[in-house]
């Protein structure tokens, strides 16, 4: 365990490798992008569409989604259910990685704030979401290029494999060196690229005989092979632990920040010997499944390629306006897909009660438990994300005599300062008194400065990080990658797999008896975050923002409870 933390000090042997000159020659200005015309009132609906074939193109180091989906296909359980692995993968967010609005309004965004470091920025990115693309183009010397005449562009000889995101290909080519250790994150994954085409490896968990190897090396090029890697959580840690360059105000890169960590914090949580990420993102099915339509035995366990996690707005985004984005899912496997991330979130992700409330004169005063039933940080991955808790007290005739946390319809919540000050964030409570006072479980991240901001080229970490802690998590003792940051490392009831939080109400003339509830929310893209990138002048952003203001940010309700308090 202790080697993850050892190489530390290679955060800046990487820097050196990979960041440009410390005095770069300007770029030019990103050329104007297309104008984008919002949705009108008939736009596009998720019942308008349907799937789309997914692309077949092979070439020398990858093959697209299509030719793997020909045979692994209508693929059914032992109990029954659809276990197909080209109708789940096509509606998830690694499917989308390179379709996805808000990526692309997010990329251009950083671009606008940084442009000496365009090239920087776009080639970071296309790493993880657009990956064979991107692969391909450094084998022959190039960077991975988003816009312009990029990877976006349809006549980009990359473009097919641009958009087919985190594809099969990718992932079953990756190989088991140097995982769990700093080189292979932030989209270090190794590929072997001596091997020609025809020849290729892709790695699975099962054995596989002679004569499947020939039939799958005649129809895609590429020859089976067992290899137990690719169940591990270091396979999904290339790219899910993240750290981004960020510049300081002189413009020079001045370090890395720890963007997403997951893998990191799984590492010292309880779950590190029980459970994977495969464990849980993709579910195994009920008992054996044939893998291919060309027969087959029966292979069990079968992890579904759900990868169900918890980016439900997106989902939505990308259901609602699918022809517009070219999505390959219908609208049918959108459903799927969504109502998977409503049972994961509601079902085995958190809880909250209400372990105490009582009255004393014209006080009533309660007590709420979170727990985490989650193997890294919640919130985790990318920082948009936001976990809140929905107070509410109301009197004998139902009237609400105090609320904290209620969300508005642009998706800000009420009360809290960051939603309406992008200078300003909310802090970690121990007991909340007033309206105005929200508990909100969330990483706000700060720039070299000291200041605020959503801008990762400017995030050089973290000035408040209270998301809800695993099991077995040690605060005190946590790497600074994934520390505790701000009131919360001082709080005793914030703690590994949870937090305690006191309400005091002033309830005055108020009749009871009163009903007290509490819900434990969650925005996968916080409003602050979406709401900054208007100020960027791009069709990325244009269209996002549009998307944003036609399809309300509901929050999903993670958990609740009420109970009813008498004198």
């Amino acid at each position: 365990m202790n080697r993850i933390w050892l190489v530390g000090p290679c955060v800046l042997l990487l820097l050196a490798a990979c960041a440009p000159p410390p005095s770069p020659a300007p770029t030019p200005a990103p050329t104007a992008s297309p104008t984008f015309t919002p949705p009108q009132a008939e736009a596009t609906t998720a019942a308008d569409h349907a799937a789309l074939p997914l692309p077949v193109e092979q070439r020398e180091l990858f093959t697209t989604s299509g030719t793997c989906a020909a045979c692994h296909t209508d693929m059914g359980d032992e109990a029954g259910n659809d276990v197909s692995t080209d109708a789940f993968w096509r509606a998830s967010m690694m499917a989308n990685a390179a379709r996805d609005p808000y990526w692309q309004a997010s990329v251009r965004g950083e671009v606008i704030s940084t442009p000496d470091y365009q090239a920087v920025i776009e080639d970071k990115c296309a790493t993880c979401h657009m990956p064979m693309a991107r692969f391909t183009a450094t084998t022959t010397g190039q960077e991975g290029k988003v816009f312009g005449d990029g990877f976006l562009h349809p006549e980009s000889e990359l473009h097919t494999l641009a958009l087919d995101g985190v594809s099969c290909n990718l992932c079953h080519q990756i190989r088991a060196i140097g995982f769990g250790e700093f080189a292979s994150f932030s989209g270090g994954y190794v590929i072997d690229t001596e091997l020609p085409a025809g020849r290729r490896l892709a790695y699975g968990p099962y054995p596989v005989g002679k004569n499947p190897a020939r039939i799958m090396q005649s129809a895609s090029g590429f020859i089976p092979i067992q290899s137990l890697h690719v169940e591990r959580s270091e396979l999904c840690a290339t790219c899910h632990t993240l750290y981004t360059p960020y510049v300081d105000a002189t413009g020079r890169i001045a370090g890395n920040f720890p963007e997403q960590t997951p893998y990191l914090e799984w590492i010292q949580s309880d779950y590190l010997d029980s459970r994977s990420c495969q464990d849980c993102h993709m579910p195994p099915a009920e008992g054996g499944v044939r893998l291919s339509t060309t027969g087959g035995p029966l292979r069990s366990p079968f992890y579904q390629h759900v990868f169900v996690g918890g980016n439900a707005y997106m989902l939505e985004v990308l259901s609602t306006f699918g022809e517009d984005l070219a999505v390959t899912a219908s609208q049918e496997q959108f459903a799927d897909k969504a109502a998977r991330v409503a049972d994961q979130l509601q079902n085995r992700t958190a809880t909250v009660a209400l372990a105490q409330a009582n009255l004393s004169e014209a006080d009533l005063k309660a007590s709420v438990v979170v727990k985490s039933q989650v193997g890294h940080k919640f919130p985790s991955g990318f920082p948009a994300r936001r976990v809140w808790l929905h107070f509410t007290v109301r009197d004998a005739e139902g009237r609400v005599i105090f609320e904290s946390g209620s969300v508005n319809s642009d998706g800000a919540i009420a009360g809290n300062d960051n939603d309406a000050d992008p200078t300003a964030y909310e802090p970690h409570y121990l007991t909340i008194h007033r309206p105005d006072e929200v508990q909100i479980y969330e990483a706000i991240m700060h720039d070299p400065e000291g200041d605020v901001t959503t801008i990762l080229l400017r995030s050089a970490g973290y000035i408040k990080d209270n998301r809800l802690l695993p099991s077995g998590f040690d605060k005190r003792r946590a790497h600074d990658d994934i520390a505790v940051r701000g009131l919360a490392l001082a709080d005793e009831d914030f703690l590994g797999g949870g937090d305690k939080i006191e309400y005091a109400v002033h309830v005055g003339d108020a009749q009871g008896p009163f009903t007290v509830t509490v819900e434990l929310l969650y925005q996968s893209i916080a409003y602050r975050w979406a709401d900054n990138l208007r100020r960027y002048d791009s069709a990325e952003s244009a269209r996002f923002v549009s998307y944003y203001e036609t399809l309300p940010n509901r929050p999903v309700v993670v958990a609740s409870e009420t109970i009813e308090v008498e004198k």
